[in-house]
This record gives structure tokens, sequence and C-alpha cells, in this order.
């Protein structure tokens, strides 16, 4: 660290909140966010919003007067982005619980919910589609109660406010309450510190390299310092505002764009800063030396392997996507994430995985360079690309049942005791035996077992009862012919079964 920066009095103040909003997909997180950033910044500057920075910060002025800012983190609602939220709660201050007047509370809702007690930060409830005709905001008010999330005025300290994310009523009480728990959580930062944080996006641009959307959650970010985080670092020499706009120093609770990453920072990741690029060179060193340290060898698995590649246009959905297979369980296949990468499938892609059997690559909201997808033709790899997160979870589940090995499984039917043996030629057996349970029937199998121990199996080839061919029996005595080569005798039993591919 610069000398000069460790011996300034320490300057603390209050610090912005930074705010997650979270829950059921289809409950208007995007739809709040979206108003409140339509409506809290004005529009000459809201041009510059549409680049993908994860994170913004509006100007609020509570009912007493006050002027305050909140960030806002952008993180997708999706329960696929699980991992995402989770980083977003990790990173926030306050989260922002919406559930609908219509719909109630949803299992997505108690997963967001649980993210949020895990991070141990405070939140307040936006019951939302408060203009919609099928809004009952008492009734979802009794669905929170019953999940345990008991609000203000049932029983409970937890604030909550009725909105409507569309119209953007009731969203400046809702941001009041956002104020007010910032408060009580009494947040502060030293302002003459250097600047520390969490890297919450990453990508790479083609036209200026590696890109990293941070936020600042202590000190202040300057031009001509260094910002270290995991195994890279970048120069501040090329830093944005969540406008787009060129800014010199970045304070508390600000995301800003750090462009000039050596590697994509990966999401998550906790950054410092340090005033030199020997200083960042040597700490990211010993960052790579400790990783490498800690990296056992891990035994090698005996079940076949399906590797995967992922391409996508940032981190975050790469951690996404790597959720949904996390979730994919068998104990016939091992699922491995061979490579990761941000940009559009190319060639070299392609030869990474072809050399294994069964390789797949997916790709989201990235293209597939027409070299790739000729060499991928050529060589039988299978590559598909998505834009929408369920589509890609529903195929990645059919790719990878369908590279699963098939296992024969025996469906019992039946249990027979054989009453009498009569004959015996060429493996062809006559016996008379009794149904004591199940059915058997025609063509079937069957395990033939002397005392609990299994002597062999055979097949049936003609089932008799009452003098009379039949396909199947289900109860009382009767006759049989079994191919086998076990050597049977009365009191042996057939359990015969059903062979199911599965």
């Amino acid at each position: 660290m610069a000398k000069k920066n460790q011996t300034q009095t320490p300057k603390i103040i209050k610090r912005p909140p930074v705010v997650v909003v979270m829950g059921h997909i289809d409950h208007g997180k995007s739809t709040l966010l979206d108003t409140i950033r339509k409506s809290n910044i004005v529009d000459g500057e809201a041009g510059g919003i549409t680049q993908h920075l994860s994170a913004y910060v509006v100007p609020h002025t509570t009912k007493d007067g006050a002027k305050e800012t909140i960030t806002f983190l952008d993180t997708p609602g999706h329960e696929a982005f699980q991992k995402m939220r989770l980083r977003g709660a990790d990173v926030a201050d306050v989260a922002i619980l919406m559930v609908s007047a219509e719909d109630g509370v949803k299992p997505q809702t108690l997963e967001a919910l649980a993210s949020i007690k895990q991070a141990n930060i405070p939140f307040v409830v936006a019951i939302n589609k408060i203009d919609k005709p099928g809004a009952d905001i008492q009734r979802t008010k009794n669905t929170l109660i019953e999940n345990e999330i008991y609000i203000e005025g049932m029983g409970g300290d937890i604030p909550w406010a009725p909105v409507s994310a569309k119209s953007g009523e009731g969203i400046s009480d809702l941001l009041d309450l956002v104020v007010l728990s910032a408060d009580l959580a009494e947040l502060t930062g030293d302002t003459n510190a250097l600047a520390v944080g969490r890297v919450i996006e990453g990508k790479m641009d083609p036209k200026r390299g590696n890109t990293a959307t941070l936020i600042v959650t202590n000190g202040t970010l300057k031009s001509g310092q260094f910002v270290v985080a995991g195994k890279t670092f970048a120069p501040v020499r090329i830093m944005e505002d969540f406008q787009g706009k060129t800014i010199k120093e970045a304070g508390l609770s600000t995301p800003i764009r750090i462009v000039g990453f050596a590697d994509i920072p990966e999401v998550g990741t906790d950054f410092f800063t340090v005033g030199s690029k020997k200083e960042a060179e040597a700490a990211t060193l010993t960052i790579k030396e400790s990783s490498e340290k800690s990296n056992k060898p891990v035994k090698r698995p005996t079940l076949p392997v399906v590797p995967i590649l992922i391409k996508a246009d940032v981190l975050g959905t790469i951690d996404a996507i790597t959720h949904e297979l996390d979730k994919f369980e068998s104990d016939r296949i091992i699922v491995r994430v061979i490579d990761t990468g941000v940009g559009d499938i190319s060639v070299s892609d392609v030869q990474n995985v072809s050399a294994t059997k069964d390789s797949i690559i997916v790709g989201f909201n990235v293209k597939v360079e027409r070299a790739a997808a000729d060499l991928a033709e050529r060589q039988g790899v299978e590559i598909d690309t998505f834009s929408i997160i369920y589509e890609l979870s529903e195929w990645l589940n059919t790719a990878l049942k369908n590279r699963t090995p098939k296992m024969e499984e025996e469906i019992q039917t039946g249990v027979v005791k054989i009453l009498k043996h009569f004959s015996a030629q060429k493996n062809i057996h006559v016996l008379g035996g009794r149904v004591e349970e199940g059915v058997i029937k025609m063509n079937q199998r069957v395990n033939i077992l002397r005392r609990d121990i299994l002597i062999g199996k055979g097949t049936i080839k003609n089932l008799q009862q009452q003098k009379s061919d039949v396909q199947q029996v289900d109860e009382g005595e009767f006759g049989m012919q079994i191919d086998t080569r076990a050597e049977m005798a009365a009191g042996d039993y057939l359990k015969p079964f059903d062979t199911v591919i599965t």
C-alpha cells in the first residue's frame, strides 16, 4: 500500500446502502428496478445506463426532506441464478423481498428469503401488483405470516409497503423504508482509506479487453492506483460510473467499471487497492502461490465423464449455468466443466473438447464462429446456444440423460413355489407350481432360488392352468415349462421379473 495513504487520519462518514431486490421471477423485480431507475434518474442521463453494469445509483428525497443516495444491484431473479443472488445479498446492505399481491408467497420467495438470512442483512417486504384486479393485500399478508415472515402490523417488526412497480405507486414509501433500515444498520465508511470492495460482474469487451464492475464497500478509489482482484489486477486508468462517464475517483457504495485487467476477475472476488504495479504484481503472485498449494490432487473417477465447455457473454451467467449443472445428480456419470470463457464460441473451443467422447459446448448469449461450427460438425462435437435460462436448463438435463449409460433393472412380479418336478429334456423342465404372490407370465425371465440362494435363471416357455394354455397365472396351482440349465427340484422357488431399461 502507498505510504501517503497509510498515515492519513481516518474520515468516517455515513455510507449509502447497497440494495438487492429478490423474490419470485414473476413478482415484478425487474419492473421495480426499471421504474426506480427511470423515475429517479433524469432522462438526459438515462441513455448511458444501457450498459451491462449490473448496478446503478439513484437519488431519493425522503418524506422528511432528507436527500439520500441508494445503490441498486441489478442481479437476475430466476432460481437458476442462485449463486449470483447469494453473492448479491452478500455484497448488499439491505434487501427488498418482492411478493405479488396476486400470488402471495411462492417457493422462490422462500429461497430468496433464505439467501437474505444467510447474508444476515435487514430486509423490507414490497407487496407488488396492488393495481391488478386479482390483488388481495390481506391474503398476501396472511401468506407471509404463514411462512414466518412477520411483518409490521401482523405481529412482527419487518417493514413492508404496498407498491405498484408498473405505475410507481408506493415506491417512494418503499425507498423511505430502505433508507430507514440502512440508518438503523449504521452504515459507515472511511473515505481516506484505500478502496476495498467486491467484483459483481466481469466480461471480455471485444473492443476494450477485460473489464469488471466493482462496488466500493470502503475507502476511495483514485486514478493512478492499482486494483487487485484475486489472481489478476488492473491499473485505474479507465474508470467509469454506471452512466458510462469517465471519473477520476469513486467513493463509498459506488459501482464502477474498470478496464484493463490482465484476466477477467471472478465474480464475487474481493478486491483491494495498492499504489503501484510492483505491489499489484507481488500481491497477485502471493495469491496464486497460495491457491496452488491448496489444490489437492483428486482421485480419478471410475464413472464415465461428460465434459462440458461453457461460453457466455458475462461471467455471472457462467456461474448460473454451473449452478444448473450442480443440480444434476447421477450415480452413473460425472459432469465435468473442463473450461469456461467469455465471448463467442471459437475453433480453439471445439479443439479443446474434440478429443473427448460425449463432450458438449454450451453457449449463452454468444455466437458460434463459422469455422468453429464447421469443425464441430466434422469432429462430431455438439454445440448448442441459448438466450433463455429455462431452455438451457431443460436442454442440459435432456443432453446429460441421453449420455447416461443405460442400465437393466429387474422388477419382480411374483413368487412361485415348485410343488413337483415331472421331467427334463434338453434344459426344458416340466414342473407343477403354486403362485404364492403376484403374477407369473409367458416368456418371462425367472430367478430360481433354493433356501434363499440363487441357483440359476430361466425363461418361461409354457403356462397351463386347468389343462389350457394361458398367458399368465396370478393365483392357484398350474403347470409350466422352463428353459434353464439349473437342476431344479420340488421346494425351490421362482421369482419372475420384468426387465426395465433405466
